[in-house]
């Protein structure tokens, strides 16, 4: 396994994605090949229906791909076991969706410090983990609340700082920014930025923002079952 192989949080290799109905089939994607290295942010856009949350399915191991084969860390999923593939989402892939799917009766620390916990640290460090992360996402003064307690950006934010929680390879993002009005969405977008940077993880962010993606460092673009690299895309694109 080459060094640059292995140093990518995440690469699929000529995968595909056919769904059965009845008799018949539908390709939502084909050959489609892609590589995210830490440290680096990248917009994947596309028109509805696309196939955008699929391709995060598949890069997430929720789903199988039809064909091809996706490397997490440099190792093929596909020949992993059912339990190591469950470990790499719980330890090695954080998730954020459009909804922010916090735990209601649970504080913002309690909501970091859960997944940690679940992963087998202690509780009083995974407290100490959650509070530099929920400082680090500018929520330091509302450890204590619960999400009906914070706003839409603030719940979003503890997402984000409960995805990274536990030091994941890769980020997988599915319009986290959806639900929010454009200033908030700024604002929530800079912390997810300030994330990838300082905790070294790689990001596939899919979004119809084309305010935020011209800020990510590179864009691809999934179009009619193909994926294009748009490179760095420019304002006004």
């Amino acid at each position: 396994m080459s060094d640059a192989f292995a140093a990518a949080s995440l690469r699929l290799q000529g995968v595909s994605r056919v769904y059965k109905q009845g008799p018949a089939s539908l390709e939502v994607f084909r050959n489609v090949s892609l590589a995210l290295v830490p440290g680096e942010l990248v917009a994947l856009v596309g028109p509805s229906g696309a196939g955008k949350s699929s391709l995060l399915h598949m890069a997430g191991l929720l789903e199988a791909p039809t064909n091809g084969e996706i490397f997490v860390g440099g190792y093929a999923a596909s020949k992993m076991p059912d339990a190591e593939r469950t470990r790499i989402r719980r330890d090695g892939i954080g998730f954020i969706y459009q909804a922010h799917h916090l735990l209601p009766e649970f504080s913002a620390l309690e909501n970091v410090v859960i997944p940690q916990m679940i992963a087998g640290k202690r509780k009083k460090l995974a407290k100490m983990e959650a509070q530099r992360l929920l400082e680090l996402v500018g929520l330091g003064q509302r450890l204590e609340h619960r999400p009906a307690q914070l706003s839409g950006g603030e719940q979003q934010r503890v997402a984000l700082a409960r995805a990274v929680a536990n030091h994941p390879r890769l980020l997988l993002c599915d319009e986290p920014t959806g639900n929010l009005d454009p200033r908030t969405a700024a604002g929530v977008f800079q912390v997810l930025v300030n994330l990838v940077r300082t905790e070294g993880v790689a990001a596939l962010v899919a979004t119809h923002n084309l305010e935020l993606a011209v800020k990510m460092d590179r864009t691809l673009i999934l179009h009619e079952g193909k994926l294009i690299d748009g490179g760095k895309l420019k304002p006004g694109a």
